[in-house]
């Protein structure tokens, strides 16, 4: 484990610059971390706890902090493992290998500056006409069964956030966050014949 690393990152609520780091996975485990903001204004703070990994991070959209977990496998294994905030669907911080962590800040980056140029003339959607077009790229890919779950239903739900778009698996509960905040989300749903929820592997 002390040969593995896994970058970090989150955007400061108070001086909005991304944090971006790397440790390895030994330290993580072996200790509560804090990762501060230069600023000293805010700090990423991770735990491993048994079952569990705790992670409290700081979020642009609230000015608050989200008390977040997952799993050690997850947190070790994923490669860009994203937590969002419930209220806009924008992600708060992210833990992985460091090309898609930094491809998710930088796209994380995009998004808040599109909020902010919308300043106070916020509207349901972060950018109406983006997830406009990611429900309808999504439809179309429902319209041919192209949604599944790993587990093997295809009997799931949806619900259309500020800037993104949850699908779940009504069998085992699976999930998957599609986002629609920049014109990049078009793109990516687009090349998509399929969209895999991710749940319980199929036996």
């Amino acid at each position: 484990m002390d040969d593995q690393k896994r970058f970090l990152s989150y955007i400061c609520p108070t001086c909005r610059q991304s944090v971006v780091v790397e440790r390895s996975l030994f330290a993580l485990a072996a200790a509560p971390t804090k990762i501060p903001c230069p600023c000293g204004k805010s700090a990423l703070h991770i735990e491993f706890m048994g079952e569990r990994v705790k992670i409290e991070a700081p979020c642009l959209y609230c000015g608050t902090e989200h008390i977040v977990s997952c799993t050690p496998e997850a947190f070790m294994g994923e490669k860009p493992l994203a937590f969002a905030c419930s209220a806009s669907g924008l992600d708060c911080c992210y833990v992985g290998e460091e090309g898609a962590v930094y491809a998710a800040t930088i796209r994380l980056e995009q998004a808040i500056h599109k909020m902010q140029e919308n300043g106070e003339e916020k509207g349901t959607f972060l950018d109406e006409m983006v997830m406009h077009e990611v429900l309808s790229e999504l439809k179309e890919i429902a319209g041919r069964s192209g949604v599944a779950c790993t587990c093997g239903s295809k009997q799931w739900e949806m619900k259309v956030g500020y800037s993104s778009v949850d699908l779940s698996c009504n069998q085992c509960g699976g999930h998957i966050r599609i986002p629609a905040a920049i014109s990049e989300d078009i793109d990516d749903i687009c090349c998509k014949y399929t969209v895999e929820i991710h749940g319980a592997k199929k036996d």
